[in-house]
């Protein structure tokens, strides 16, 4: 059961939500509210999973609203204008209701939010076993609003862009786009499998075949090795080299 809220400063908008939630089984309304203040006041005052929030109100926006919360709370937007979904996808909101919406949209991005923390529960166990001694090799990463799980031992290799990262898969399937940094993807990688050696990039070692002066060739792609990770990686090199 997902413990959830609605805020909206208009009172038909939040009657036609309530009236959405009670007819989903999976959610349970905690409360709604009419601005920011009484929807922060509420979340002071009980257990709260999930927002939907809409994003033209007085004196705070919910766009602004939702950059003060907690990552324990997701959102989902709820406007009349459709440009502020990329500005959703930045704050990391799990989806947003295009006004007027109906009962099937509202429905499909409700399940939408019941698959993220469902993944995230799941990701969360593994984790605990992990720690408990069981081998975990995957990691879970969002793109488009969804919680993707990524075997370690099927990534070729990596690539940074900006505030991105770019997951390549050794099938040649489409890469997977996320919003992270390259350096805290590097810190949760397993230095023993995964090196990085470019500022933009970072490769998984087992995979590699074939290497031509500076380069690292994956079939058609080249990956240089940058002067600053040259050293670490002839040593990772000389160490698998037979004579």
């Amino acid at each position: 059961m997902i413990d959830c809220i609605i805020v909206d400063d208009e009172p038909l908008a939040l009657d036609i939500l309530e009236n959405y939630v009670g007819k989903t089984p999976f959610l349970n309304l905690k409360g709604r509210c009419n601005g920011v203040s009484s929807a922060m006041k509420l979340l002071e005052e009980t257990h709260v999973d999930l927002l939907f929030l809409d994003i033209q109100m007085p004196d705070i926006t919910g766009l602004e609203f939702s950059q003060m919360l907690g990552s324990d709370k997701k959102v989902i937007f709820t406007t009349a204008f459709e440009q502020y979904a990329i500005e959703g996808y930045k704050v990391k909101a799990i989806d947003y209701l295009l006004k007027p919406f109906n009962y099937q949209d509202f429905l499909s991005a409700a399940t939408r939010a019941k698959e993220w923390f469902e993944m995230v529960q799941k990701a969360n166990k593994g984790s605990a076993q992990e720690n408990a001694g069981t081998t975990g090799n995957a990691l879970f990463v969002k793109s488009e609003y969804k919680l993707l799980k990524i075997e370690l031992d099927e990534l070729l290799y990596v690539e940074g862009l900006k505030d991105y990262v770019k997951f390549y898969k050794a099938d040649g399937s489409k890469p997977v786009l996320s919003l992270m940094s390259l350096k805290s993807l590097e810190e949760k990688l397993p230095q023993e499998q995964f090196m990085r050696v470019h500022r933009s990039f970072i490769v998984n070692l087992d995979k590699i075949e074939t290497i031509q002066r500076n380069l690292i060739l994956f079939d058609k792609i080249s990956i240089p090795v940058a002067e600053k990770y040259k050293d670490a990686f002839q040593e990772y090199i000389k160490k698998k080299f037979l004579s």
